[in-house]
């Protein structure tokens, strides 16, 4: 059965409309990262792990409104689900259900290494080019359409050229958060961390409070859930 967190009332049928998958491969303080921000906004949620969505069909899935996947290691995560699952979620993002992937969550989105979602007819996504210099974690000032550039907490984030558009970039100019449709469904990928709290950020240089970031994370889930579109590039 599903963990059911109650913040707001329930829909008419007992659904929430978020669904958070908290499975094999997901870093346990990222679940937490984005359950808080899903508890500020007093936004319903169930949470779901791997066993669990392996046992749901397409029509359970297109119960609710938005799927977010967070963090961690999306090589774990895509291959502790079934095919059938991870063709059930793209056929429900296809049928209308609304899907937000952060780091990890966005590289499970594209065509990866692994069992995956291909919500990108085929499109790949690599690292944001700091991995390639050995750098792992850093605080990232990402551009935004028309706003002052927002310090975010990265840690081997993803960059997402060749798919969407462009909603934030990273310093290097390749994509950091981009957005799309898939079928009926709305699509956010982000590569960083907005939803970070501030004991994340020990040890680094950020001139910006976490509060700054939370609010970002917030914006994104509350365009993810409803779809829509952030401005972009």
């Amino acid at each position: 059965m599903l963990a059911l967190t109650a913040c707001i009332p329930s829909e008419s049928d007992g659904t929430p409309p978020i669904l958070l998958f908290n499975g094999t491969g997901t870093s346990p303080n990222d679940v937490k990262a984005v359950e808080a921000i899903l508890k500020e906004r007093r936004l319903k949620y169930a949470t779901t792990n791997s066993r669990q969505l392996n046992g749901m069909s397409e029509s359970q899935l297109l119960a609710f409104h938005l799927m977010i996947v967070p963090g961690g290691n999306y090589i774990s995560m895509g291959n502790s689900l079934t095919p059938t699952t991870t063709t059930n979620i793209h056929n429900a993002v296809q049928g209308g259900l609304n899907y937000l992937g952060i780091c990890a969550g966005g590289l499970l989105a594209g065509n990866a290494t692994c069992n995956n979602l291909n919500l990108t007819s085929g499109v790949r996504f690599g690292f944001y080019g700091e991995v390639n210099r050995g750098v792992h974690k850093a605080a990232v000032a990402i551009v935004n359409v028309g706003t002052p550039a927002l310090e975010h907490y990265w840690e081997d984030g993803p960059q997402f050229t060749g798919w969407g558009e462009v909603v934030g970039k990273y310093p290097d100019g390749t994509p950091a958060i981009v957005e799309g449709t898939v079928g009926k469904g709305w699509v956010i990928l982000c590569g960083v961390h907005p939803e970070a709290p501030e004991n994340w950020r020990r040890g680094m240089n950020f001139t910006m409070p976490s509060s700054v970031a939370n609010d970002y994370a917030g914006t994104l889930i509350d365009a993810a859930l409803r779809g829509t579109r952030l401005p972009h590039y």
